[in-house]
């Protein structure tokens, strides 16, 4: 099997210390954006864990651009990606990359918890 690994220099290094030897590490990464935009061929990605003393928005601190939070609200509207594309001018494929993106910079699991995360962290208000 082969994997990235995600998250802080020294939680990587702990992570990759327990990875069983049958595993090949391919790559590593700061953030899961970063994973996902370099395109490494793995068949899957292994984030490394939030410690209780952190909060679970301060995973990854990553700022987002003003075409993510452009999304992001109107995420927060409910709107599907097809929706959004006809409001910003832009493919419903561009969206697609942008939701991906932004969930990955908050650490999100979905669409939900990316406007959930967001409004915690005052990037949006609902």
């Amino acid at each position: 099997m082969r994997v990235l690994l995600v998250g802080p220099p020294a939680e990587r290094e702990r992570l990759r210390a327990q990875v069983d030897p049958s595993i090949e590490v391919v790559a590593e990464f700061a953030t899961i954006a970063d994973a996902r935009a370099a395109d490494a061929d793995a068949d899957a990605m292994l984030v490394t864990p939030v410690h209780e003393h952190a909060g679970e928005d301060e995973a990854f601190e990553e700022p987002l651009t003003a075409r993510e939070i452009q999304v992001l609200a109107l995420l927060a509207e409910g709107l599907p990606n097809k929706a959004i594309a006809d409001r910003l001018g832009i493919s419903d494929q561009t969206v697609k990359f942008h939701v991906a993106s932004l969930s990955g910079k908050l650490g999100a699991a979905n669409r939900t918890d990316a406007v959930r995360r967001a409004v915690r962290r005052g990037l949006i208000a609902l």
